[in-house]
């Protein structure tokens, strides 16, 4: 069914606004943590009973501030309207890139990397930039769901009919059957201090570029994450698409 315009105006200004109060909402959350901070130096070696707890609760409000910084920055990510600037690209090396800059960090946490490319795969529109952040998301959950246990993470690109496909296939926990269907709604986490955000902006940027994502995963046996994107050539047939 097609779009209402008024429909679709309205939303891209209710980004707006949204991404607007989030800005703002940056402001003073600096400013609290840098207060924040100053007061705990200056209270640091002080051996007075109530000092010390009044430390414990600067210590905690550091943090309570930090975790809402993030929310502000993914929820920014989330909502700030887009108008991609496509360019033809291989998905081969922006993964390449992305994981050459990740590989340090899954080592230090027993992850093993396996890649397997699909060589001469055609060009895909993309902004590469933004996609690697959709990229990054994916790798990123993928990682913290073998925290603690190490695993192995595969890599693949691959044609899958006329698309390119990505697959990101871990060993970790795995994702319960009920959790399962509620992982690209904002704001769901089964992580301690996630802000349940990663997921749906991925997905919102993969949607955006004209592609699809979709997970699947067995509790204790790891979680596989299919995307697909159109080529240049299938891009380019599609109406209302810019071409590649």
């Amino acid at each position: 069914m097609p779009i209402d315009p008024r429909r679709e105006n309205q939303l891209a200004y209710l980004g707006e606004l949204a991404g607007g109060l989030a800005h703002e909402i940056k402001n003073p959350l600096s400013t609290l943590k840098i207060n924040l901070r100053l007061l705990r130096d200056e209270s640091r070696g002080e051996e007075d009973p109530r000092v010390v707890r009044t430390l414990r609760r600067l210590q905690t409000c550091e943090r309570e501030v930090e975790r809402l910084e993030r929310i502000v920055s993914d929820f920014l990510r989330f909502a700030r309207p887009r108008e991609l600037k496509l360019e033809p690209t291989r998905l081969n090396d922006v993964v390449e890139e992305t994981l050459y800059f990740l590989e340090p960090e899954f080592r230090q946490h027993g992850i093993q990397l396996r890649r397997l490319y699909t060589p001469d795969l055609p060009f895909s529109p993309m902004e590469r930039s933004l996609f690697q952040q959709a990229l990054l998301n994916v790798l990123v959950n993928a990682r913290q769901a073998m925290e603690g246990r190490g695993g192995e993470l595969m890599v693949r690109t691959l044609l899958d009919g006329q698309a390119l496909a990505l697959d990101v296939i871990d060993t970790g926990e795995g994702i319960p059957p009920d959790r399962l269907p509620r992982i690209f709604q904002p704001y769901f986490s089964t992580k301690q201090g996630g802000t349940g955000l990663g997921l749906p902006t991925a997905r919102r940027i993969i949607e955006d570029h004209g592609g699809t994502i979709a997970v699947t995963s067995e509790p204790g046996k790891g979680t596989a994450v299919r995307v697909r994107l159109p080529t240049s050539a299938t891009a380019a047939l599609a109406p209302g698409r810019p071409p590649g």
